[in-house]
């Protein structure tokens, strides 16, 4: 089994890829299948996030790329910017990690939030794409998207 242990801070060219849910790529130590079907496990310093192209090198030089999976999301969009901050804190009151754009919110798919938003008066529809969220004030780094 490969051992992948710490990130790297340059673009080496990866011998493979490792596609993961979002729920995958906040944890340190987990066990893996690479997408040219051998195993790995993850062995990451505690508090690793794994964001859509970042590189993973293993204890024998292997290079390995992380792809965010598509997951079911729900993306919210409306006009107001007031309305839009509002369905920003009521999520993030419910500790919901969010992907925040200029002209969207994302979450996972969930239909009891997917209510809780259109009584807001904003739109909710139902995607399949990556889910890369925002690492929060204290994240160590910010992600944006723009």
């Amino acid at each position: 089994m490969i051992h992948l242990t710490h990130k790297l801070k340059n673009h080496q060219s990866p011998v493979t890829t490792l596609t993961l849910p979002w729920e995958k790529r906040i944890r340190s130590r987990l066990r893996v299948v690479l997408d040219n079907g051998a195993e790995a496990g993850l062995f990451l310093p505690r508090g690793t996030v794994l964001h859509d192209g970042d590189r993973l090198v293993s204890d024998r030089g292997d290079v390995v790329r992380i792809c965010a999976a598509d997951e079911a999301l729900s993306t919210v969009t409306g006009h107001d910017p007031l309305t839009m901050a509002r369905a920003c804190y009521h999520l993030g009151n419910r500790h919901t990690p969010l992907e925040i754009d200029r002209d969207r919110i994302r979450y996972l798919h969930d239909p009891v939030l997917d209510e809780m938003i259109r009584g807001l008066g904003l739109d909710v529809r139902h995607d399949q794409a990556p889910f890369d969220p925002e690492a929060g004030a204290y994240g160590g780094g910010h992600h944006h998207h723009v």
